[in-house]
């Protein structure tokens, strides 16, 4: 019969391989073979079965020893396919006076392991071709192929930039294909989070196939382009005593780990790590403040300027002075901003600056000068004045008749400071009524008082002593028969500036007058050179004016 073609029969590696005979099974069949062709097309038997005796003969063939198994109808099967067995096997079928030969194909495919890449480079660096890995996928049949990918895109060759070697090896025992791809490649810093991966590309039974590796990222170093400086704490505000850190970072992977710093008033940069600190700085440490690479280049800098504040009061602490001395007070500041001052005085803020020219006891307390610096938080300074004012005791001694008529009322008033102690002493007859009674003492100033009901004149003495001075001051009494009042001082201060303004007029009008005479004198003059014959009208006119005047005075006076 005549042939049927070129059959193949597609295996898979150790798998077993079966193949019909593909031929009509004639009449007369005596039996049936199996060979296969040698690469020089001798033929080795392998198989062969009878149709009569039905019995089977494996010939002794090493290579298909104990794989071989031929059924009634001629179909052999091998079992645990190998690459060797990739050859033109011949179905025979033999009669008394004719041989049918039908031959067979076997391809055997095996599938290669997933691909891994190895000899992962610990790192990569830019501008610089370097060996990324090698893609191994092992044992496959026939050879297949890689490809190299990057973020899931074929990497294709690029001179100098991407350089691919692919190696095919076969195993000299199974046939197996290893291929081993290495990938040079000089990367740029976007390849930093770049998935890198291989695919295999191969053969099987049904068509082409690919199996992908595990995609691996590479740390990419590259270098420092940027340098920068800042300073920790990040406030704009830095004062006198704060504690400062100087940070410094390039951009470059891994980060640079030393710097040179260079601070004000040092020609010579200083070596650190990435930071530099200094502690409770002070005014001098404004200026501005650079780093570097190690190598001096790239530079970054900023400017610093520590806020302070300095306050002077002109005089502090404690300070005594007498009654009615001048002190002069200055409070002065000097600071890296505008500052205000405000004076607060026993807790009170004052409207102004306290300024003496003359001390009263009212003046005497704690002042405080203090400023601040609005824009720096806790930048604030304070002095102390405790100003005493001293003075010796003064005595002023009032009487008046009580209303009832039955005693009379005597005043010691007193001013001093320490505050004087009083006595009170009696010369004549009359006793005390009561105890001295005293008012409160404020701004330097009390009152002592006593009610008396004297029979006759008596004369009282007032003590008034701090460590000073002692003071005495007496007063005569009339006897409670004879009603006696003193003006109060306020009133006379009146009357005397009423007589000093009357005064005033007085001059005024006296002024007024002779100038009034000055221009009568004038006219008259000029009158007599027109006409010399009035002369005695004249004289008797200017006699008048005279007595005029004085009548003026006198009446003035008596006003007064």
């Amino acid at each position: 019969p005549p042939a049927l073609g070129l059959y193949t029969v597609n295996a898979v590696y150790g798998d077993t391989i079966t193949m019909p005979c593909r031929l009509e099974v004639p009449d007369g069949l005596m039996f049936g073979k199996w060979k296969y062709e040698m690469p020089n097309g001798s033929p080795v038997f392998i198989a062969f079965r009878s149709s009569t005796k039905k019995n089977v003969q494996y010939d002794d063939v090493p290579d298909y020893k104990d794989r071989l198994s031929l059924s009634e109808n001629y179909t052999l099967s091998i079992k645990n396919a190998r690459i060797s067995d990739e050859k033109r096997f011949v179905c025979m079928l033999v009669t008394e006076d004719d041989v049918s030969e039908e031959p067979t194909i076997v391809k055997v495919f095996k599938q290669p392991s997933q691909p891994e890449i190895l000899h992962q480079a610990d790192f990569l660096e830019t501008e610089k071709l370097q060996m990324l890995g090698e893609c191994v996928a092992r044992d496959s049949y026939p050879e297949g192929n890689v490809t190299w990918y990057k973020n899931g895109r074929v990497l294709q060759p690029v001179e100098e930039v991407v350089v691919i070697n692919l190696q095919k090896i076969a195993n000299k025992s199974t046939g197996l294909f290893t291929m081993t791809s290495s990938l040079r490649y000089m990367p740029t810093k976007e390849d930093a989070n770049a998935k890198f991966s291989c695919v295999v590309t191969y053969y099987g039974p049904s068509g082409q196939k690919t199996i992908q590796s595990e995609p691996v990222v590479f740390d990419v170093h590259y270098p420092t382009e940027k340098v920068t400086i800042q300073v920790l704490p990040q406030s704009s505000n830095i004062k006198e005593g704060d504690n400062i850190t100087l940070k410094c970072s390039g951009n470059g992977n891994p980060p640079p780990q030393e710097f040179l710093f260079y601070i004000p008033g040092e020609t010579e940069g200083i070596r650190s790590s990435d930071t530099y600190s200094m502690t409770d700085v002070r005014r001098n440490a404004t200026g501005e403040y650079k780093c570097s690479l190690i190598d001096k280049s790239m530079m970054d800098s900023t400017t610093i300027t520590v806020h302070y504040l300095d306050l002077q009061l002109t005089p502090s602490g404690e300070v005594t002075k007498q009654i009615g001395e001048a002190l002069p007070v200055s409070c002065t500041i000097s600071s890296s901003r505008n500052a205000t001052v405000f004076w607060i005085k026993d807790n009170t803020r004052m409207q102004t600056s306290p300024s003496f020219s003359s001390l009263q006891y009212q003046d005497a307390g704690n002042y405080i000068c203090a400023t601040t610096l609005q824009e720096v938080e806790g930048l604030q300074k304070r002095k102390t004045l405790k100003l005493i004012v001293e003075g010796k005791p003064q005595i002023k001694m009032t009487k008046k008749t009580n209303t009832n008529k039955m005693s009379k009322t005597i005043v010691c008033h007193v001013e001093g400071f320490p505050k004087p102690a009083v006595q009170w002493t009696v010369t004549g007859s009359g006793s005390i009524i009561n105890k001295a009674k005293e008012t409160k003492y404020v701004n330097g100033k009390f009152s002592s008082k006593i009610v008396i009901a004297p029979e006759e004149n008596v004369t009282l003495t007032c003590i008034a002593e701090n460590q000073l001075e002692r003071t005495v001051t007496s007063l005569n009494v009339s006897a409670i028969s004879i009603p006696e009042y003193d003006e109060p001082e306020d009133r006379n201060d009146d009357n005397s500036e009423k007589v000093n303004d009357q005064a005033k007029l007085i001059v005024g009008i006296v002024v007024g007058l002779l100038l009034a005479a000055l221009v009568a004198g004038v006219v008259y003059w000029l009158y007599v050179k027109k006409s010399k014959t009035a002369s005695k009208h004249v004289d008797k006119d200017l006699g008048n004016i005279e007595e005029n005047k004085k009548l003026e005075e006198n009446n003035h006076k008596s006003e007064t």
